[in-house]
């Protein structure tokens, strides 16, 4: 019973000094994630029977998921080495459990650096009167 009450007294410290710790003036703000950006890279060239089989099937994944909203825009990168996608998505976890399940990612053919993006942090300071 002692444990219990000195760990109910060392929580009710230390919740305080947390949420005083998460709201201090002069901390700004969290930005909140409503973009993904994703930079996919292929793993090495793909041979003529990949380009062939794989790529169909891959460009009308990527148009299915542009016609659900979940691509904003997509790119080639200029050194022919993979694709960038903007997602409207605000998790990254929801961006990678997708782009595994699309062709390149099922064969390991691809692999992506997913970057969640979120407004200018700068522009709040637009808004203090």
């Amino acid at each position: 019973m002692k444990k219990l009450l000195y760990l109910l007294a060392l929580v009710s410290v230390l919740i305080p000094v947390t949420l005083s710790a998460q709201t201090m003036p002069g901390v700004p703000a969290p930005v909140p994630t409503t973009r993904i950006l994703a930079i996919g890279t292929l793993t090495s060239p793909l041979s003529p029977d990949e380009m062939k089989n794989l790529l169909p099937k891959e460009v009308k994944a990527t148009v299915a998921l542009y016609l659900e909203g979940k691509i904003d825009q997509w790119w080639a990168k200029q050194d022919g080495t993979g694709v960038v996608f903007l997602f409207n998505l605000t998790s990254a976890e929801d961006a990678s459990a997708i782009l595994e399940k699309l062709p390149l990612g099922v064969a390991k053919r691809m692999t992506f650096q997913l970057m969640p993006l979120g407004p200018l942090r700068p522009l709040r300071a637009l808004l203090r009167d």
